[in-house]
């Protein structure tokens, strides 16, 4: 049986005892953590269980970057696949792969993707980049193959070319980042494409959150489902320094984490664990990664942990959507934000073209937030766009930002860099 559905108490035993190997892993090959150990002075015999993992230092980004040679596990020779990802310091993060490390990460999209109700037999169009040092291309890429469906490798943007694919090769299920999708409906409307009797009936999103905190749709999730209410919505969360997805099943209620590949615990502001169901940041050991293994590593990412059978039957405990990162939590004239709610009401605003959200420090030392906003054809004018902007986040979040009207294509510049794999919608601008 697969261990998702055995009870907690063998769930958790299970990962203890993945747990004890991967620390005596560490303590012969990696150089980062050995030296860890000796300087703490901690025993990892002494770690048996996965409440002892609070004797053991986080791990950060900036340890990544500033040690980054050091964490790797096996000889240069062995790493076939290098992967970059965004760092503190202002420099990418190295991560090498393995053959293993490039088979579990097959394993671990194989089984995230038959989670949400894929099997052989279907066709997946994905709408994400798989080159530029990005792991998740890749991932999804072999996953699919591991998995025995279809996968059509179209990549980023370009509704047109997503359009001519899915009518030339009626791919039933796509993947891409969620706000995509409703790019995708405004060229279809625009187009005459019937879109809602298209070959496509499941959305399997990436990087932004379709789900509140309840399991409800948010407003982009809303928003989605109210103009193709055919299609089934997922919603799924990874990171590259992970090497793990968690996605939501039939019944979408949370991220399932798979137990063979990953230990997350959630930790509040003492750095102590808080209860289950009560948000922290989410801090991860992975397990089986060979090239570069992380433990107790702070992602900066906030969310809850669900430890109630699902639905499905699985036992294995899942992540609430996220509420946000750490490290961008927001001070509104005294009202506490994430990124995540501003775009909720700019997804759901229909003639808001596109969008970026700068946060810089104001004169007073408090947070200032400008909304920088492209505007469609269908838009009030100007003065009327940014009235009633302002009126919507009063409405949703109490307070209001400032707002900038400037041209689609100046806001599109910015959302696409030329050495951008993902859209950049959050700019923080805050002294540190």
């Amino acid at each position: 049986m697969d261990i998702e559905f055995k009870t907690p108490n063998e769930i958790k035993a299970f990962q203890e005892d993945l747990l004890r190997k991967q620390l005596r892993c560490l303590q012969e090959n990696s150089p980062y953590y050995r030296h860890l150990f000796e300087t703490c002075g901690i025993h990892i015999e002494s770690i048996r269980t996965l409440e002892d993992l609070v004797q053991i230092p986080f791990t950060e980004k900036k340890d990544l970057q500033l040690f980054n040679d050091q964490f790797r596990c096996v000889p240069k020779e062995k790493i076939v696949d290098y992967i970059t990802t965004s760092g503190t310091l202002g420099e990418p993060v190295t991560f090498g792969c393995t053959d293993r490390d490039l088979d579990r990460l097959a394993y671990n999209e194989k089984k995230s993707f038959a989670c949400a109700g894929l099997k052989p037999g279907n066709i997946l169009q994905l709408m994400t980049t798989i080159d530029k040092r990005f792991m998740a291309g890749l991932a999804y890429f072999l996953g699919i193959r591991a998995l025995g469906a279809s996968i059509i490798r179209v990549g980023n943007g370009i509704p047109e070319l997503q359009w001519d694919t899915i009518q030339r090769m009626r791919p039933d299920a796509i993947m891409c980042v969620p706000s995509f999708i409703l790019r995708l409906v405004q060229y279809a409307e625009e187009h005459n494409i019937d879109y809602r009797h298209s070959s496509v009936r499941k959305i399997i999103g990436i990087g932004e959150g379709l789900r509140n905190q309840d399991f409800s749709l948010n407003l982009l999730g809303r928003r989605i489902h109210e103009k193709w209410p055919e299609v089934e919505l997922y919603a799924t969360y990874s990171s590259t320094e992970m090497s793990a997805t968690f996605s939501e099943c039939q019944f979408g209620l949370g991220g399932h984490v798979h137990p063979e590949l990953i230990i997350v615990e959630i930790i509040g502001d003492d750095n102590l664990p808080v209860p289950d169901g009560q948000p922290g940041e989410v801090v991860v050991t992975t397990l089986g990664v060979e090239g570069m293994p992380l433990l107790r590593f702070r992602t900066g990412d906030i969310a809850a942990k669900r430890v109630e059978q699902c639905k499905c039957g699985r036992w294995s405990y899942r992540l609430t959507p996220l509420l946000g990162r750490k490290n961008n939590m927001i001070k509104l004239k005294g009202t506490t934000l994430y990124p995540p709610a501003i775009n909720d009401v700019l997804d759901n605003t229909p003639w808001i073209e596109n969008y970026v959200v700068v946060v810089r420090d104001s004169e007073a030392g408090t947070d200032e937030v400008i909304v920088k906003c492209g505007l469609s054809p269908a838009a009030p004018e100007e003065n009327a766009a940014v009235k009633e902007l302002k009126d919507r986040f009063r409405s949703r979040l109490r307070v209001a930002p400032l707002v900038e009207i400037m041209p689609v294509e100046v806001i599109r510049g910015i959302n696409f860099p030329a050495k951008s794999r993902k859209p950049v919608k959050f700019i923080d601008q805050r002294a540190r």
